[in-house]
């Protein structure tokens, strides 16, 4: 399983899509903006094991901040929404306050719909992403992808319910591996994050998704198909709860 892919970024689009189709269980598909959700879903459409979700990136907020309104409705039909989310990084910094706009919005309507699932980026900028969440407390299910901050956030975010979702480039640095020994085991999946994420160089595809599994036995003290079996376990309850936004 993969809970955040781009996969409709890799140069080869098509044929990733599907080998991910024919190997996988779940693709957790995320879009970067409402009109890029629209011409993905033609061309690599929803299928049984692969969601499709409308998303808005922060780190584009102030080139797509005019497709929010279009964003409110997809949401509507949509059980899955990311990527969304807040980046305080320096190279973001400026659109700061239209991110806020844009997140609060997106959360507010989650809430009025009953509830989303939700992949959430926060770099830099998870105590601002954890205050919106308080705002709504219908808001849904967050999964934090690749969360970077404090212990002390993770540990806040925990109180909320939050998920995270973790993949190998993650895990190759020692951040990495710490904030993600601080993760609870039960709300932990995995995820690839490809095109972006590398690992020794080479991009992450979706089916590798699951090659943490290896290095969160270690970070636990276990064999790697008792993490493995952790991993697939806390992927099913997620997808589960995605399913249950669908009804």
């Amino acid at each position: 399983m993969d809970f955040h892919c781009h996969l409709d970024l890799y140069p080869d689009a098509r044929s990733v899509y599907a080998k991910a189709q024919q190997q996988m269980d779940f693709v957790w598909l995320v879009t970067t903006s409402p009109r890029a959700y629209v011409a993905t879903s033609k061309v690599l459409p929803q299928t049984k094991s692969i969601t499709v979700s409308p998303g808005l990136h922060p780190e584009v907020a102030d080139q797509k901040a005019a497709e929010l309104e279009l964003l409110l409705v997809q949401i509507a039909d949509s059980p899955a929404v990311g990527e969304v989310g807040l980046d305080g990084s320096a190279r973001y910094r400026h659109s700061f306050d239209l991110q806020k706009r844009i997140f609060t919005a997106i959360i507010e309507r989650s809430a009025s719909l009953g509830g989303r699932v939700l992949s959430i980026h926060s770099r830099a900028a998870a105590k601002e992403v954890l205050d919106t969440l308080e705002q709504f407390p219908g808001f849904g299910t967050a999964v934090l992808h690749w969360f970077t901050d404090s212990v002390t956030l993770l540990r806040r975010a925990d109180i909320l319910g939050c998920w995270f979702s973790v993949g190998p480039a993650m895990l190759n640095t020692a951040n990495g591996r710490k904030i993600a020994a601080a993760i609870p085991r039960d709300r932990i999946v995995a995820e690839s994050d490809g095109p972006f994420a590398k690992t020794d160089g080479k991009t992450v595809m979706p089916w590798e998704a699951s090659n943490i599994s290896s290095a969160m036995a270690g970070i636990w003290g276990m064999q790697t198909s008792t993490a493995s079996d952790i991993l697939i376990n806390n992927g099913r309850e997620l997808l589960s709860q995605i399913q249950k936004q669908q009804r």
